[in-house]
């Protein structure tokens, strides 16, 4: 992984969805509020999405990069990756 987001940086991501998972099964355990459980729900599933979300944006970058393309082609492949992250959130 050698584009803009290093392996590190996406494992450190990945550290931290895993602690708000661990997090959730806490709240579990302790009988917290449905409401509660959701919104942590929620916000572990938009993290592992960014996740995703950057490891396409990657893979997308490297592919590319290796095929040369115009000034324009390269505007809309940055676009495409920016319509798929908004997408994703």
């Amino acid at each position: 992984m050698d584009c803009t987001h290093s392996k590190e940086a996406l494992i450190r991501r990945l550290k931290k969805v895993e602690g708000q998972v661990k997090g959730i099964q806490k709240m579990l355990n302790e009988d917290k509020g449905c409401l509660d459980l959701l919104v942590q729900v929620a916000a572990a599933r938009a993290a592992i999405n960014r996740v995703g979300t950057l490891i396409i944006m990657n893979h997308t970058r490297k592919c590319l990069s290796e095929v040369p393309l115009t000034e324009e082609q390269e505007k809309a492949v940055e676009e495409l990756v920016d319509v798929l992250a908004k997408f994703t959130k």
